[in-house]
């Protein structure tokens, strides 16, 4: 199969937790495509299964307790499901790189950041040691931290500054894809906008694709060009920012915007999704989303929705536009 321009393309991935207490069903039949050069956001509630699906683009799902049930994945034509540990350990840094949820976490507390960023370095490209710890500190220095700081440790950096040291690292053999696993969670609003802010530009620097991994549309508007909203561990609505913003079709991306403050209207209320994510020791066998929409029938309950398109580039999942594609939510977005 060849990708054309897709430096990614997930097909009818299916992975599952076996636990004591059951199956977990985290992924179920997902399709993600990225174009070269493009950045797709990835949004859903926790627990949707959107890290586990980043997490099996570098073949780093837990087994056991994870199993990749079916699916197949091709990353910059190179097909992962094949790929034995030896040639991922060559893929993960050189071909797709992840920043990941917690910069608190993601570094080792007894290794100086210049070592960390130069260990990357000196795995994927053909340097000695003394070029890796000076290309280290160029890296260090393109995230917006001095070059001198190079022997420090990571309890001597803010939150905001070992974020910008973990995107370093993963940018430091100029990978064609970059995940991003919500990368500013845990940080303040101003440092969030620096580190969006950094990450467009080494973005267009360097012609990456990414993956941006959020629960957060605020995000997804200043970074993403695509859109995939994921539910209980299917995509349930996917579309260009626009198709998504716009055009929005599925009851629970109507919900994720109405949960969003107005800061215009100060005094709106906000409107939460009622109710919790479906159990995903038992999913239902229709929708899984039905319990807690406005719209519900009787179908919903029973059958899973198939895929209804808008455009070559808009699909929503959802029995309201199986027989009607032109329904139109209450309170839709124009």
């Amino acid at each position: 199969m060849i990708l054309n321009n897709n430096i990614l393309n997930i097909e009818d991935l299916v992975i599952r937790y076996v636990t004591e207490d059951g199956i977990v069903e985290a992924v179920n039949g997902v399709n993600i495509k990225i174009e070269k050069g493009k950045t797709l956001g990835l949004v859903g509630e926790t627990g949707a299964g959107k890290t586990t699906t980043a997490l099996s683009i570098l073949k780093l799902i837990p087994d056991p307790p994870g199993e990749v049930v079916k699916g197949n994945i091709l990353l910059d034509n190179i097909d992962i499901m094949k790929a034995n540990e030896s040639k991922m350990e060559k893929i993960r840094g050189e071909v797709v790189s992840m920043i990941f949820q917690d910069p608190m976490t993601a570094l080792n507390p007894v290794i100086t950041v210049g070592d960390q960023i130069a260990e990357a370095i000196f795995i994927h490209q053909k340097v000695t040691k003394k070029e890796a710890n000076n290309k280290a500190k160029e890296m260090l220095e393109m995230v917006g931290i001095p070059g001198n700081r190079l022997n420090e440790y990571p309890h001597q950096f803010s939150g905001g500054m070992k974020q910008r040291v973990v995107i370093a690292i993963a940018l430091s053999c100029s990978p064609k894809l970059l995940i991003a696993d919500e990368p500013t969670t845990a940080l303040d609003v101003t440092i969030q906008a620096q580190v969006l802010e950094l990450m467009r530009e080494l973005k267009k620097k360097f012609q990456m694709s990414m993956l941006m991994i959020t629960h957060d549309l605020g995000v997804v508007v200043e970074v993403c060009d695509d859109v995939a909203i994921m539910y209980a561990g299917r995509i349930i609505e996917q579309g260009t920012l626009e198709d998504i913003f716009r055009s929005t079709k599925h009851p629970y991306t109507e919900g994720l915007f109405n949960s969003i403050p107005n800061i215009e209207d100060r005094k709106a209320k906000l409107k939460p999704i009622r109710g919790l994510m479906s159990d995903p020791y038992d999913l239902p066998k229709g929708c899984a989303f039905c319990d807690r929409c406005d719209y519900q029938m009787e179908i919903c309950k029973t059958k899973k929705p198939e895929k209804v398109y808008f455009s070559d580039t808009h699909f929503v999942e959802c029995h309201l536009y199986n027989e009607n594609k032109d329904f139109k939510l209450n309170n839709g977005r124009k």
